[in-house]
């Protein structure tokens, strides 16, 4: 049992206390209360002078599949040998030697979603994992947390450029329609089979897709520009999918639609330079415009694209754009967890979710400031 003490904790969810006493046990959360007491026993950590937030979370990275400093790495995060690969899992190709964990505990990150690339229509499941341990399987929290899917210019790109069905925008669309609508006509064989007893031949991509279907997990739609983002809406209405909508880079342009449609956006990376055409109207003003629409929405590193160690100053640059702190905060905290369903138990600092929490001495979005704590499962993990 651990009791930080004298703390100002940004709860996220419930404003700040002050002169807080946050008590943790068995990995959880036990009581956050301003003053309060310490249990008997507990080891104390003075929060003096100091503030406590809720473990960061990057919704959207490659780490440990895309691994530092290997020649090439980039490649590993797509499985080039067709636009639809539904049978890819990320937890397959995750190295948990890969420093991008250790460095992401550096910056306050407990949570990341690690997701395959954007050169296939269809790229396989992503997985939720928090950045301790030397076993993937243990460091899993979900491993099944969505689809990836992707339009736009990668795909176009990628298969177009070697030959193969899509080439066009229109391709995407027509590729990804046939690939939900396959997963849907295998699960009405599955189910036909099983009613009569016969022999069914199981496809693991296609069992990968039945979550989706059945709307226990959401696609997660790689989608920069705005007539990209729309494409994913219309698709996932038409089957009627969740769905989430990965970098939303043209999102101003089409907010009040975003919000009307209760769209759930991961923004970013942001703080990077314009490499195609579909990023030219990349800026922070889609945050403003998204916060200002009432669209909901985390911020995102799409490690390596940005370096996840990094999170932390996208929110500090938007805030010099003028989104507001507290927004700035939810976009790395109970917004990213509500974007992979895990907001039962994480981030923010409420009694029973996850004792994930950072301890800093100063304001987390100063740069010069790193944590000098970090509790991952109410253990040090630094």
């Amino acid at each position: 049992m651990k009791a930080i003490t004298k703390v100002q904790a940004w709860t996220v969810t419930g404003g700040i206390v002050e002169n807080a006493t946050v008590v943790v046990d068995g990995g959880k959360i036990v009581s956050v209360q301003a003053g309060g007491a310490v249990p008997e026993g507990a080891e104390v950590i003075d929060g003096t002078g100091k503030i406590l937030t809720p473990g960061f979370i990057d919704a959207h990275v490659h780490a440990g599949i895309c691994e530092e400093a290997v020649p090439g790495a980039m490649n590993a995060v797509n499985e080039d040998t067709g636009a639809v690969t539904p049978s890819v899992r990320a937890i397959d190709g995750i190295n948990p030697s890969d420093e991008a964990f250790r460095n992401a505990l550096s910056a306050g990150i407990t949570c990341m979603q690690i997701l395959p690339g954007s050169a296939n229509i269809i790229g396989g499941i992503g997985t939720i994992l928090k950045p301790v341990g030397h076993i993937v399987d243990k460091m899993v929290v979900r491993a099944h947390s969505g689809m990836k899917a992707a339009l736009g210019e990668n795909p176009v790109n990628w298969q177009g450029g070697k030959g193969r069905f899509p080439s066009t925008r229109m391709g995407n669309a027509a590729c990804m329609r046939k690939a939900i609508q396959d997963a849907f006509d295998y699960r009405d064989k599955k189910k036909r089979a099983e009613e009569k007893g016969e022999h069914f031949s199981v496809d693991q991509g296609m069992e990968h897709f039945l979550p989706v279907l059945n709307r226990t997990v959401p696609m997660r739609i790689h989608s920069h520009r705005a007539d990209d983002i729309c494409t994913a809406i219309r698709i996932c209405d038409e089957f009627d999918l969740r769905y989430t909508i990965e970098h939303c880079t043209e999102g101003q342009f089409i907010a009040d639609y975003l919000a009307e449609k209760k769209v759930r956006a991961a923004v970013g990376p942001t703080a990077t330079s314009k490499t195609k055409e579909e990023v030219k109207n990349k800026g922070w003003e889609t945050l403003l415009a998204l916060k200002k629409a009432g669209v909901s929405f985390c911020l995102i590193t799409d490690h390596p694209v940005i370096p996840i160690e990094t999170l932390p100053v996208a929110a500090a640059l938007a805030i010099r754009a003028g989104l507001d702190a507290e927004t700035a905060l939810e976009a790395l905290t109970i917004a990213p967890a509500r974007h992979l369903e895990v907001d039962d138990r994480m981030g923010s600092i409420e009694p029973g979710k996850d004792a994930d929490l950072v301890l800093w001495g100063g304001d987390p979005f100063d740069v010069r400031n790193a944590p000098e704590l970090v509790l991952v499962n109410g253990e040090s993990a630094l």
